[in-house]
C-alpha cells in the first residue's frame, strides 16, 4: 500500500464557543500548509490542540481523515456552511485510496523522512457539531464508523504534501480498524461477542494506552462509557459564530 498525501494541515487554537464566559477552545479549523514541516513525537510544526486532554499527545501526534469520506458527507449534510473537502474535519494529512477497512492497527508507514505507526481510531467530539452547525454530526461520524484515526511517531523526520505513505510493517493483519471502531462503538451492546473481542483489543500492545484501558474497564465492569458529554457537549454550551470561518 502506497499513497500520496494529497494535503498537509494545520491549525491554530482559538475560540469555537462558550460556556458563560469561559471560551472553548479549538484548533479544528485548519490551513493547507506549502513546504516540509518538521513532524516530531508531539506533532507537526504550527500545530495546536485547545484541549491537551483529550486531544494531541504522543498517541495522537497526526490525524489523518480519507479524503473520499467527504462525497458522502456531502449527502449528509447538504446545507452546512462548510465546505466538506480535506481539512475540514481537523485532520493534519488527507488521502484517497485509504479507508478504515484496510488501514489497520499497528501498520507502519514511511512518509518523507518519518515513521508513523497507526495508534487509534478517531473519537468525534462536539466541536465537529460546531464545525458543520449540525447538532448530530460526532454522532454520526461515530456511528458510521467514518472516523479517521491517528498515528504516533516511531521516528521523527520532514513531511509535506505530495510525500508517499508506503506501509512498510502490519503487525495486526486481523485487525482493520473497522473492527476496533465495531468493538468501541457496538451497534449492539449486548452482542455476545463483545466480550471476547474486548478482551483480544485489551490485550493489542500497539492500540492506544486510552483505548486498551477503555476495553479493560469494560471487562471489569461490563458497562459502555456515557458518550453524551463527548458527541453534544456540556449543557449551557454556546457556539460562536464564527466557528467556521477558514483558520
Amino acid at each position: 500500500m502506497a499513497r500520496r498525501i494529497d494535503a498537509l494541515s494545520t491549525g491554530q487554537a482559538r475560540p469555537v464557543a462558550s460556556i458563560g464566559d469561559a471560551p472553548v477552545l479549538s484548533a479544528i479549523g485548519k490551513r493547507a500548509r506549502e513546504g516540509a514541516l518538521w513532524l516530531s513525537r508531539d506533532g507537526l510544526e504550527g500545530d495546536e490542540q485547545g484541549d491537551r486532554i483529550y486531544h494531541g499527545g504522543p498517541d495522537k501526534a497526526l490525524h489523518h481523515y480519507p479524503a473520499g469520506h467527504y462525497a458522502l458527507w456531502r449527502l449528509w449534510f447538504p446545507d452546512t456552511p462548510l465546505v466538506l473537502a480535506a481539512g475540514a474535519f481537523g485532520e493534519n494529512i488527507s488521502t484517497q485510496g485509504m479507508t478504515e477497512r484496510d488501514v489497520h492497527i499497528g501498520d507502519v508507514f514511511r512518509a518523507g523522512t518519518a515513521l508513523l505507526q497507526v495508534s487509534q481510531a478517531r473519537q468525534p467530539c462536539f466541536k465537529l457539531n460546531l464545525r458543520l452547525e449540525k447538532e448530530n454530526a460526532a454522532l454520526t461520524m461515530q456511528v458510521s464508523g467514518r472516523t479517521g484515526w491517528y498515528y504516533r511517531v516511531l521516528q521523527e523526520g520532514w513531511l509535506k504534501a505530495g510525500d508517499r505513505l508506503e506501509l512498510v510493517a502490519r503487525p495486526r493483519p486481523g485487525w482493520p480498524l473497522s473492527r476496533l471502531i465495531a468493538a468501541l462503538y457496538p451497534a449492539n451492546p449486548a452482542a455476545s461477542w463483545l466480550a471476547d473481542e474486548w478482551r483480544l483489543a485489551a490485550g493489542l500492545p500497539e492500540l492506544a494506552e486510552r483505548w486498551r484501558s477503555a476495553f479493560e474497564r469494560r471487562l471489569q465492569t461490563g458497562v459502555i462509557e456515557d458518550w453524551r458529554m463527548r458527541l453534544h457537549g456540556p449543557g449551557g454550551l454556546r457556539r460562536i459564530a464564527d466557528v467556521t470561518a477558514p483558520g
